[in-house]
């Protein structure tokens, strides 16, 4: 009996084992940069809408080169989202208070895809926290839209150009 036992706990852990690995060779990432621009006329100490920006998803050749394709998808997370002041090369986030990424996309519903509400002063790149939520809609989907809120305490002397650079992680099913 004791045998048995200790064959049966064996395989559970060999194929535990053995499922990690699939899923490791199954997951990969999607990386994607957008500008978002902040006018130097944005309002103070209110939360305001930026302009939308439109992304074209190119996750169909990234699923290809990954050897799957949208419908073995099985997972999309946002691992990161870092945003950096590309210009001015001299402004900083001081003048941020809180800022809001939202995702939407044909045939779901918009959520919050990562914020930030504690703004460390004196940095020129931040990263935001990302949303738990399941993104396999926006991510297989042909494009999707980004919306940012946020908030400024601060005037801006000019317009700040912003690169957002989020990481998707992607697992896919082997069949």
């Amino acid at each position: 009996m004791k045998k048995v036992l200790f064959l049966f706990t064996a395989l559970l852990l060999i194929g535990a084992a053995a499922c990690k690995k699939v899923d490791k060779l199954l997951t990969f990432y999607v990386e994607d940069s957008q500008n978002i621009r902040i006018s130097s006329n944005f309002p103070l100490g209110i939360a305001t809408q930026l302009a939308p920006v439109a992304v074209t998803t190119n996750s169909s050749q990234s699923f290809a080169n990954n050897d799957t394709r949208a419908d073995l998808v099985k997972d999309v997370k946002l691992d990161k989202l870092t945003l950096t002041i590309t210009d001015p090369s001299s402004q900083n986030f001081d003048f941020l208070q809180s800022i809001e990424i939202r995702i939407s996309a044909d045939g779901a519903d918009e959520i919050v895809l990562a914020s930030a509400s504690s703004i460390p002063q004196g940095q020129r790149t931040i990263t935001l926290t990302p949303t738990a939520a399941k993104l396999d809609a926006y991510l297989k989907a042909s494009q999707y839209t980004l919306k940012t809120r946020a908030t400024v305490g601060r005037n801006v002397p000019q317009d700040v150009t912003v690169r957002a650079d989020s990481r998707f992680k992607v697992t896919a099913d082997p069949l």
